[in-house]
């Protein structure tokens, strides 16, 4: 790596799909509150993700449905008013 072209904050960070369970160590500049060990034992700060290689589609081959903030059910809502008006 280059001396004195990254950020002073750069530095190892667990990024952890909590979709797949799947966990990656990458140097990232990502302000995080926690902290969690890796598997050699060291304790790196912790960032969680929702969707990663590891739980998307096109990486995956796999469709599956991942709805944390309620938009598929308010979505169906919507369309089954929409139906019903007609």
């Amino acid at each position: 790596m280059k001396k004195d072209i990254h950020p002073e904050n750069y530095r190892l960070v667990i990024f952890e799909d909590v979709t797949a369970g799947k966990r990656f160590l990458l140097g990232s500049t990502i302000e995080t509150e926690r902290t969690d060990k890796w598997e050699d034992g060291k304790e790196y700060p912790l960032f969680q993700v929702e969707i990663s290689s590891a739980s998307h589609p096109f990486y995956t081959g796999t469709a599956k449905t991942i709805d944390t903030a309620g938009r598929v059910e308010k979505f169906r809502a919507r369309a089954a008013k929409k139906t019903t008006k007609k």
